[in-house]
């Protein structure tokens, strides 16, 4: 066949009326994956290697279960006939339904603390993920969703991080942590994990008899005060450094890998970037902790135990790196 167009996949199966739980299964991969049904039985998708690779998986299952599988690589005859099949892969529709959801959820959030917060983000992001990874044709209403999911995501982010400071541009100074002794520190107020882990750090590495202030709100810090992790204060988010790491900087304390794998982890969940695998524990544990203890001074000193831990362990980690032979 000469005609151009790009090839689709379609998986044919049949699975004995006795396997409800194969076939509920199966159902659910198939939706998972994307997949349009032609006719009961019938599921086109795209052709792209890893979906022909999932298929080929669902379809094996079939036959493990007495079913039958075929999986066909199928072509458009005409221009007309292969955009009918990218209209059946049209995801306006649920696309529509999250930015439902989303309006709707908007109403409850300022009520929400920020565990429960924590978690719907979460919950939230999934499905959003979900909708886009099966988005083979993004379109105009990926890109409204897209807008959407910024405005609702920026609102949980300013009620978990009130007064969260933009980023600034500039050249980060060397300091003498000599000069930064005994102290007064501020920052606002319901630690989370930037706050945190910044003062652990100031309290562990920069000025060990650090006193702090914890702030209703910026603008409450007291001019004496070494300010930290809100706009103009005197160590805050540079480029794309979030205040650990501006600290860091600051202090010479980037030639200390284990200390540079917090700041990975503290960077991931305070802005996104690369994931870090141990991320999502630490943030658990410090969402629990901030659930049980209303007190900033008693959560700095429970969290400072899990970042003591974390470093002991990433220390340990570098020196066995350090001890490896080199590669003959």
């Amino acid at each position: 066949m000469e005609f151009g167009t790009p090839l689709w996949l379609l998986l044919i199966i049949s699975l004995p009326t006795t396997s409800a739980t194969a076939r509920m299964r199966v159902w659910r991969g198939l939706k998972a994956l994307g997949c349009v049904a032609l006719r009961d039985g019938a599921h086109l998708l795209p052709a792209r290697p890893e979906l022909e690779q999932a298929l080929q998986a669902l379809g094996d299952e079939c036959l493990r279960e007495g079913g039958t599988a075929w999986l066909m690589a199928v072509q458009a005859r005409s221009t007309e006939e292969a955009t009918t099949y990218r209209g059946l892969f049209d995801r306006r529709e649920e696309y529509a339904v999250l930015r439902k959801g989303w309006q709707e959820t908007q109403r409850g959030l300022a009520s929400m603390g920020a565990p429960e917060l924590a978690r719907l983000q979460r919950k939230l992001q999934r499905e959003f993920d979900a909708a886009r990874a099966i988005d083979f044709f993004p379109g105009e209403a990926s890109i409204e969703a897209e807008a959407a999911w910024t405005v609702v995501n920026g609102r949980i982010e300013s009620l978990l991080s009130p007064d969260e400071p933009h980023e600034t541009e500039g050249r980060i100074p060397r300091l003498d942590a000599a000069e930064y002794q005994g102290r007064l520190w501020a920052t606002r107020r319901r630690l989370w994990v930037d706050r945190v882990a910044s003062a652990w750090l100031i309290r562990r590495f920069i000025d060990q008899d650090a006193r702090f202030q914890w702030l209703a709100k910026p603008s409450d810090c007291p001019k004496r005060a070494l300010g930290f992790d809100f706009d103009d204060a005197t160590f805050t988010h540079v480029g794309d450094r979030v205040t650990f790491e501006t600290l860091l900087a600051s202090f010479d304390l980037e030639g200390d890998p284990a200390l540079v794998r917090l700041g990975a982890i503290v960077h991931a969940l305070d802005i996104g970037g690369d994931p870090v695998p141990e991320a999502k524990g630490f943030e658990a544990v410090m969402s629990g902790a901030r659930e049980r203890l209303a007190d900033d001074d008693a959560l700095l000193v429970e969290m400072s135990t899990v970042l003591d831990s974390l470093y002991a362990h990433f220390q340990r980690e570098a020196q066995r790196n350090d001890d490896k032979p080199e590669a003959r």
